[in-house]
């Protein structure tokens, strides 16, 4: 009991001192991206090492002897391989690889997914009437979390990760779908308005300033095409020859030039934006066709009997997700107005207290001081750096949880390739091959969802640029 009490206090204290404090400056959001984490790599874990040992006929003498056992052994068992008994071979084949396994570990990984869903769907709701919560008592959110999922290895698979949590997990994916590509395209249209916006600074300060502000834009512009177009063909050079890659690789180069070709045709949206969608377009045709499962067409696909790409396959792939969520939660992407927000500056140069309006102070606007040194009175630009983030951008916080919601169902769909029930390694002779340890994301549904993921990008840019000429009378800035 004593060496029991020691262990606990020490972990108890580590956690306190690694997660218990949060700064006023922040939302939380490193420790929120860090359960993702957690969440992905206990997804990759369930899927590839603990739903084979359990259910496999393969694994240590130990695990077979647990199976076997009344009582939580032969429950885990059942619960493990609930709903997918009706996938378990015939013939003398083993499991491994088989269907049956694939079910196994496609429920396996809804587990901490799902959890991960619940929690940041619960937070979501918290914060939105108390943002403050999401940078407190993370010791206890991470502790409640890791045992609901330790408890979840005791409950079925049905009706709860292969029922409802799959197709709840469909619909969170592809809203996050839609969600990434208006995110993605306001970005674009942001980052091209900063820098004309500075090129217009600097020209108010010094005529001609702003010029090099616009030759930047211009050369970004110039590159971004540049890799775009060299990115296709070496796309075509490289996973070319198969008629799927092949289409998709074409409808990325056709989209690209549409979208310029109806940007350059009206005055709406900008070449640097069009030039970032065309480059994204292109990221995402690589990333359609690296999920490719036939080996004759994705020469990136990993071996499963090679520990190397094993554990390059689950590392890249938990690096790659937790990127995803750590990217799409960034406060510029969640803000409602990024811009800084006018102040109202007393004769005496400070500010006014919070709360007033922001007014301009005109007891003498025209006076001339001799000594030059105080300050003029008007309005000045605040981004309140030393303010509380929570307490300036209340009402944006709860958005974080909800993207990381969303972004824990696209990382269920993704790892399981949207619940589809196929075996693992070669089939039929044709090199095709579904998602595996070495290749976690590979799979037809992801390479699908990643293709109609980068059209759906490239209509509603499209969209921006036409709604104001079809419809002049409405304000689409």
């Amino acid at each position: 009991m004593g060496v029991t009490y020691c262990a606990c206090a020490s972990a108890s204290s580590l956690c306190t001192a690694c997660l218990g404090r949060t700064s006023p400056h922040t939302t939380g959001r490193r420790r929120s991206v860090l359960l993702l984490a957690a969440s992905v790599l206990l997804a990759l874990v369930f899927q590839y090492s603990l739903a084979p040992a359990i259910t496999g006929d393969g694994g240590s003498g130990w695990w077979r002897t647990v199976r076997k056992t009344p009582g939580a052994g032969r429950h885990v068992y059942g619960a493990w391989t609930d709903g997918c008994e009706g996938y378990r071979p015939t013939g003398d084949g083993g499991l491994a690889g088989s269907p049956f396994e694939t079910c196994a570990g496609n429920a396996a990984a809804y587990r901490p997914t799902s959890l991960a869903f619940v929690f940041f769907a619960v937070a979501s709701a918290a914060t939105y009437h108390r943002p403050l919560l999401n940078r407190e008592v993370w010791p206890a959110k991470f502790s409640v979390y890791l045992l609901l999922v330790l408890a979840s290895v005791f409950v079925s698979n049905k009706p709860w990760f292969s029922g409802l949590f799959l197709h709840l997990g469909r619909v969170g994916a592809m809203v996050f779908v839609v969600v990434q590509s208006v995110i993605v395209i306001d970005l674009a249209y942001n980052w091209n308005d900063a820098w004309v916006a500075k090129a217009d600074r600097a020209d108010r300060e010094s005529f001609g300033q702003g010029k090099g502000w616009l030759q930047a834009t211009i050369a970004v512009c110039f590159a971004f095409y540049a890799l775009a177009f060299a990115g296709i063909g070496m796309l075509y050079s490289w996973f070319g020859g198969c008629g799927s890659n092949d289409a998709i690789i074409t409808m990325t180069l056709i989209g690209i030039v549409g979208v310029t070709a109806v940007q350059l045709s009206g005055v709406d949206g900008s070449l640097l934006t069009s030039s970032a969608m065309s480059l994204y377009a292109v990221y995402l045709a690589y990333s359609a066709v690296s999920k490719n499962p036939n080996s004759v067409c994705n020469p990136q696909l990993g071996s499963e009997s090679n520990p190397l790409d094993i554990a390059m396959g689950l590392a890249l792939t938990a690096l790659s997700l937790a990127w995803m969520g750590w990217s799409y939660t960034a406060e510029d992407r969640l803000t409602a107005d990024n811009a800084a927000r006018p102040r109202s500056l007393g004769s005496d140069g400070n500010s006014f207290r919070r709360g007033q309006d922001a007014l301009l102070d005109l007891d003498d606007p025209f006076l001339e001081y001799d000594d030059g040194d105080r300050p003029p009175a008007g309005l000045a630009l605040s981004t309140e750096e030393g303010e509380d983030y929570l307490t300036t951008h209340s009402s944006d916080v709860w958005k974080l949880n909800a993207i990381l919601a969303l972004v824990s169902c696209w990382v269920a769909m993704t790892l399981t390739g949207w619940g589809s029930i196929s075996g693992g390694g070669m089939s039929g002779g044709t090199g095709a091959e579904e998602h595996t340890a070495a290749n976690p994301t590979v799979g037809k549904a992801n390479m699908a969802v990643i293709a109609v993921g980068q059209w759906v990008a490239l209509s509603l840019y499209a969209w921006t640029l036409l709604a104001p000429r079809l419809f002049p009378g409405r304000d689409f800035s």
